[in-house]
């Protein structure tokens, strides 16, 4: 089976305050080391298996743009060592405005890369402000025009939407300056007020207004009529593409297909196990270099620290809650059957039913869809499909 693999850069100039993940702002001079640690990654789990076919590279993060082309080249050298990289591989990396110019992209062009996921998160200064951001928005227009000279084909700009103090008019003025610079994708995420993160911090202490979650929906609404009249197609409930730019890394994922991870606390899903990594890079690039003495299989490696055996009941709910997320392509039933040995109505009838019944979801020959309303409440429907059914 073609698999996906994620390779996570852990570093960052600032942490931005909505930011949850597992990135550090004062690690920059383990770079080095630490691409030397993922090619060591790479190499072990190809002891583990045959080469196994990879048909997308993501470099996510923190900030990989951090990294130099000759990092990244040795990244993809090791990728295609240990992996049978397919001749038409997706390779996506995120990079943040203001730490690109046009010979950086030019060179990751050449390299091979053909989609970059540009973090705007937002048009105006204020906002910018509060998210710790470093860039501004000429930052953005720079990236942008270095980009398509660079020869970029593929560019997605990804925004923020359902922050404290923003209006109606406040992200439509945002969503219109994103459109005026003609991006062939765009990924639109409402603010979630992460455990531990700063701005949950001053929420919580009056510092800035809770987020509205009733303006949240009606700005998802706007975005989704704006972007329909661009020629925009949502394929999935907070990502939208001109053809042929649909992010096929991200569809492995809606798939609940496998995937790679690595890199310091990067997750993986493949042959029926998901796994997560050390979080903090030294304990990551230790466990590389002096790997424990313990019998590993695929896909653990010395950096494992948690393999977790997906059970069938557990694999059959996450397709089918991912299925739902794609907008255009929904839950196949056929699909489900012939991968779990039955049809979903005789396990899930009852749910599928009530969810009909209550217009959340709607049935297209053999696929199930999200209606339009359900897309904003649509952790309502994936909890029909956990414990007895509603009603």
């Amino acid at each position: 089976m073609t698999h996906s693999l994620y390779i996570h850069i852990p570093f960052c100039r600032e942490r931005c305050t909505y930011c949850a993940f597992n990135t550090y702002t004062d690690r920059s001079p383990l770079i080095d080391g630490y691409v030397g640690a993922l090619e060591n990654e790479m190499t072990f789990l190809a002891t583990l298996s045959d080469k196994v076919p990879v048909h997308t590279v993501y470099f996510g993060g923190g900030t990989p743009s951090l990294l130099s082309p000759v990092q990244i080249e040795r990244i993809l050298q090791a990728a295609r060592r240990s992996f049978s990289v397919t001749d038409d591989v997706e390779i996506s990396l995120e990079v943040n405005p203001g730490t690109v110019d046009k010979e950086y992209f030019t060179a990751l062009v050449q390299l091979g890369a053909n989609r970059f996921s540009l973090g705007v998160q937002s048009a105006q200064a204020d906002e910018l402000m509060m998210f710790g951001r470093l860039h501004d928005w000429v930052d953005v227009e720079r990236g942008v025009s270095d980009a398509r000279q660079a020869g970029v084909t593929n560019l997605s700009l990804d925004l923020i939407y359902g922050v404290p103090n923003q209006t109606l008019d406040i992200w439509q003025d945002s969503l219109q300056r994103v459109l005026d610079l003609g991006p062939d994708h765009l990924s639109l995420y409402a603010l979630g007020l992460e455990s531990g993160t700063e701005m949950t911090r001053q929420v919580k202490y009056g510092e800035l207004p809770s987020p509205d979650p009733d303006l949240a929906a009606d700005m998802y609404e706007l975005a989704s009529e704006c972007l329909a009249a661009q020629g925009f197609i949502q394929y999935e409930i907070s990502n939208w593409g001109k053809p042929g730019t649909f992010c096929q890394h991200n569809l492995q994922y809606w798939r609940n297909l496998p995937y790679l991870g690595i890199g310091a606390g990067a997750h993986g899903y493949a042959n029926r196990t998901r796994i997560v990594n050390a979080m903090r890079p030294e304990d990551y690039m230790q466990r590389l270099t002096e790997p424990p003495n313990m019998t590993l299989y695929f896909p653990q490696t010395p950096a494992t620290i948690k393999a977790e055996p997906i059970n069938d009941e557990t694999d059959q709910f996450e397709s089918i809650f991912m299925g739902l997320r794609l907008i255009n392509e929904g839950l196949s039933l056929a699909t489900f059957e012939e991968r779990y040995g039955f049809r979903l109505e005789d396990k899930y009838g009852e749910q599928v039913k009530w969810l009909k019944d209550k217009n959340l979801i709607i049935q297209k020959e053999d696929r199930l869809f999200l209606t339009p309303h359900a897309r904003l409440i649509s952790n309502l429907v994936f909890e029909q499909f956990v414990g007895e059914p509603a009603g």
